[in-house]
């Protein structure tokens, strides 16, 4: 394993950690499984934004006799209402979390105390109003947080938050299709000029990270602000043809190389939810260089958006209780390869199905990438019926 500083926490990281999101559902001997190899391999950093009560307690007890072992990064503001993930703006309901990960987790400090994404200038100023930058601040000064970060997935208000030079840890998605764009042209204007430049025409502008985001990972390096990364894989799209913006594949080796590239990154936080995806993960440790290289990408963008689901939940809770992250995945697995009897059953095992959508809005208006949820239900309610 390869381990690089987090910022100025002091903490050496491995390269590679591990997301907890798709532990949630799993047994209590699959999650000790994952554990036992994950820290053979010398991985030592996690995240839980998790609020599930069983997930939490699967983690504490995989880590008994040896919680010293690993850098927990324990998100505050996820909490657990009426038997679903919410994201909470309350003090009281937060701090009531938070005593509850402590518990289950068998643990009186955690060593990055992340507040749970803030991704509008309204939910900063909901976070200082409300007295929880405050509160978590208290958390940092009495020893329960070791160091303080936050989540995010708008680099504009990323650089925001890294300005008021409280946090020390930034937890950010990064991943080449959010990153990359056309300098001086749209993705869509370069593709329509293709067979202009394969007549020797002039490049209309060349294929580059947007800006805004490279100035958020250099802030963070000068500043001393480690980042931590979520959705490297894209949620799973970009290891599949049929789904990513670059028209092939990229392997996670690929991914993890892509986001350990970026300035400021210690840590790139894969998400696994079997011993398989661990070693897919891992493999990174080993491959050559080839193996790492990701620079064909720059041949293969086509028309992206950046509005495809990642599944991260953080449009719950549904008013009706639907699974929304399940439902968009299947539906997405549905629209590759059609309704197998596999797919069917998962959905038909779904306790509540896309139909019950209300068409609220709540999900769209929690979504941190734009997505229009509602019709996504729709979507999936036509084609499963």
């Amino acid at each position: 394993m390869i381990y690089r500083p987090l910022g100025k926490t002091g903490m050496l990281v491995s390269i590679v950690g591990l997301g907890g999101e798709y532990l949630e559902g799993q047994d209590a001997a699959t999650v000790r499984n994952i554990f036992d190899a994950a820290m053979d391999a010398g991985v030592n950093i996690l995240d839980i934004f998790m609020s599930e009560p069983n997930v939490r307690t699967h983690i504490g007890e995989a880590l008994k006799g040896r919680r010293e072992k690993m850098f927990i990064q324990g998100q505050v503001c996820s909490a657990w209402v009426d038997g679903q993930y919410t994201k909470a703006r309350d003090l009281q309901l937060c701090k009531e979390s938070l005593e509850d990960l402590y518990e289950r987790l068998g643990t009186d400090y955690i060593d990055i105390g992340m507040i749970h994404y803030c991704d509008t200038e309204e939910d900063m100023k909901l976070l200082e109003d409300n007295g929880i930058i405050d509160y978590c601040l208290e958390m940092k000064k009495t020893g329960r947080f070791r160091s303080l970060g936050i989540g995010c997935h708008n680099s504009t208000i990323a650089k925001k938050l890294v300005e008021m030079d409280i946090f020390d840890v930034l937890m950010f998605s990064i991943n080449p299709a959010m990153d990359m764009i056309y300098n001086h042209c749209s993705i869509d204007g370069f593709m329509e000029q293709v067979d202009g430049l394969k007549e020797g025409g002039e490049a209309p502008g060349r294929l580059d990270v947007d800006q805004d985001r490279a100035e958020l990972y250099n802030r963070c390096e000068k500043k001393g602000v480690g980042i931590t990364v979520m959705k490297a894989l894209g949620g799973g799209r970009l290891l599949s043809a049929d789904t990513s913006p670059f028209r092939q594949a990229m392997t996670v080796p690929q991914c993890i190389h892509y986001a350990l590239s970026r300035p400021g990154v210690a840590s790139a936080l894969i998400g696994v939810q079997s011993l398989n995806e661990l070693e897919q993960a891992l493999a990174y440790l080993d491959a050559a260089d080839h193996e790492k290289d990701y620079s064909w990408i720059f041949n293969h963008i086509e028309s992206y958006s950046g509005n495809a689901c990642v599944y991260c939940s953080h449009c719950l809770p549904c008013p009706v209780e639907i699974n929304i992250a399940v439902v968009t995945r299947l539906m997405d697995q549905a629209r590759i390869s059609g309704i197998t009897a596999e797919i069917r059953q998962a959905y038909n095992a779904l306790d509540v199905k896309a139909t019950a959508c209300i068409s609220c809005g709540a999900c769209r208006e929690r979504c941190p990438f734009g997505i229009d949820v509602v019709e996504n239900m729709h979507e999936a309610g036509v084609l499963f019926g």
